[in-house]
Order: C-alpha cells, then structure tokens, then sequence
C-alpha cells in the first residue's frame, strides 16, 4: 500500500540526485555533470534518438526508461571504469527499496526491464547514456581538460561497437567534430540581429 509520505521521502531523494558525483570528477575534471543533469540530457538524447530511427517506439517507456536508468545511483552511487573494478553494487535493491511503498512502484519493473536491455526503448537509453558522455568529454577538452582525449581510442574501440543504433552512431560520429558553442554562436543574438549587427 502505498502512502503520501513515502511519495514525499522519494520526491526529496530525487531533490538530493543532483548531490550525488559522478565518479570519473575525480580524474582532475572540476565540472563534471552531477547525476541529475546527466540524466536530464539522456532524457533528451533519447528522445532525439528515437525520432531519428526508424522504429515503432513506445515514447512514454522510453521516457520512464530514461527517467530510472541511473536513479538507483541515488543509494548505491555511481561507479567508474576504475571503481568498477572495486565495488559492487545491488542497483536492483536500490531501486526497490526507493520506490517501494510509493506510487511510483511501478519504476521498479522499468528498471529491470531497462537492465535486460531487450527492447528498443531500453537499447535507445542504454545508447543515449553513453553519447551523453561523449558529448561530456568533448565539452571538457574545450575546457582544456583532457581526460577525454585520453579515452577516445579505448572508448571507441569498447563503447562505440556496443552502440545499438545507427543514429547513436553517427551521433557519436558528428560529436567529434562539433563545436559545443555553436549552439550559441548560431543562434540569434547580438552579433547577427541586435544592436552589434554589422
């Protein structure tokens, strides 16, 4: 049975996700995406994936998907390619012990499921949260922090054949030439519409 004050307790877990690090910070980076931004640009990257691929794709499992793949990390944290050697972790009991209770259970199954990665919606998050780490290395070389660079040849030869779509793909592609501030620099602005138009 679930109750207001167990919904309550989980609304200020979520509150505290943006609290818990991603662990490869340590690697001298001191802007890393903390778990709740990273998972906000996955909700997104999956979306962009799955209106690219040419696929029937249920948009609200994906959406709760996208929403769970990493929140258990809110009880056991996150782990990196060197902690991962270290530690392990019953993500699955941190996403029942979270949700139970709640009436959000139901996130519970959406996690196992993602996990199995036996569906499209669960293979497009699993994509989208590696190209969100791409997409945060290249932000970090701009920086002119280089951990990313250093990653590239391992990451390609590991992660980038792991991709399940070919969107992921190119994404990955056209992230190492992009330039992160065209966003900005594109847009309308000063320089091209306001009053510092030449």
């Amino acid at each position: 049975m679930t109750t207001i004050k167990r919904d309550i307790e989980l609304l200020f877990e979520i509150g505290c996700f943006r609290f818990s690090k991603r662990t490869w910070q340590r690697f001298l980076n001191p802007d890393v995406a903390n778990c709740a931004e990273h998972t906000l640009r996955v909700i997104w990257i999956a979306l962009t994936i799955a209106r690219h691929e040419n696929k029937e794709i249920n948009m609200e499992k994906l959406l709760k998907f996208a929403l769970v793949h990493d929140k258990p990390e809110s009880r056991t944290g996150d782990v990196d390619y060197l902690s991962r050697q270290y530690t392990k972790r019953d993500e699955e009991k941190g996403a029942v012990d979270m949700f139970n209770g709640t009436v959000h259970e139901d996130q519970i199954a959406a996690f196992i499921e993602y996990e199995k990665r036996e569906c499209w919606e669960a293979k497009i998050v699993k994509d989208a949260d590696n190209i969100d780490v791409e997409l945060e290395l290249v932000e970090q070389e701009w920086r002119g922090h280089t951990i990313g660079t250093l990653w590239n040849d391992d990451r390609k030869e590991n992660v980038f054949p792991k991709l399940y779509t070919e969107t992921a793909k190119i994404l990955w592609e056209e992230i190492h030439k992009a330039n992160p501030h065209d966003w900005h620099l594109n847009a309308q602005n000063r320089f091209k519409a306001g009053d510092w138009k030449k």
